[in-house]
């Protein structure tokens, strides 16, 4: 502990389950809501690290001040990488519930089921940018278990976790497993990189 003050970071997202996720994981960031006049923040590019870094900066050059974005989703092997960059309007109606269905339609008959969670975190400011990366390896499921979790998390079974889709693990379980809770321990030396620290954060 110090006496310095916490990071203050805007959060360039509006998904609750990213928001509850990031806030959990990193209590010592002074997290500020992302303002309503900015509207959603652009993520138009064909990668995770363009996506992310996309919504940082469009939050900083409207704000002034330091934003953080979450760019992530799943990369299934015998789909070519996809829904990758596109996992969140995999479906037309681009809901959970429409995205495991077309996922599992799409799935049937395949045998090679391996697949990959990957985040992006990138952090912009006046004192400049960067990102980091990570990603949780396993396999898709014959059909959803769990209720825990969001997105793909009840069809995706992590190679760490034997058994247990990712809708099935707790809170605790699934940040030290997860590739939002792998991104995030690098969090602390992105920001030192950057000039910032944090009273508790590493």
């Amino acid at each position: 502990m110090n006496d310095r003050p916490p990071v203050s970071l805007i959060l360039a997202s509006r998904n609750a389950h990213k928001i509850v996720e990031l806030r959990r994981m990193v209590p010592w960031i002074d997290w500020q809501a992302l303002p309503e006049a900015l509207g959603d923040p652009p993520e138009t590019g064909d990668t995770f690290v363009h996506n992310a870094l996309q919504k940082a900066r469009y939050v900083f050059e409207k704000t002034g001040s330091w934003a953080l974005a979450d760019d992530s989703g799943l990369e299934v092997d015998a789909l070519g990488g996809r829904p990758g960059v596109h996992s969140k309007r995999f479906s037309v109606e681009a809901k959970d519930e429409t995205n495991n269905f077309l996922l599992l339609q799409k799935m049937r008959g395949v045998r090679d089921r391996r697949a990959r969670f990957r985040c992006v975190i990138a952090v912009v400011g006046p004192g400049g940018e960067g990102f980091v990366e990570a990603k949780c390896e396993g396999q898709i499921g014959s059909g959803p278990r769990g209720f825990n979790g969001f997105g793909y998390d009840p069809l995706f079974f992590p190679f760490r976790t034997p058994g247990k889709s990712m809708g099935q693990l707790d809170a605790a379980a699934k940040d030290a497993n997860s590739h939002r809770g792998r991104a995030v321990r690098l969090l602390p030396g992105l920001l030192a990189t950057l000039g910032l620290s944090a009273t508790d954060g590493g």
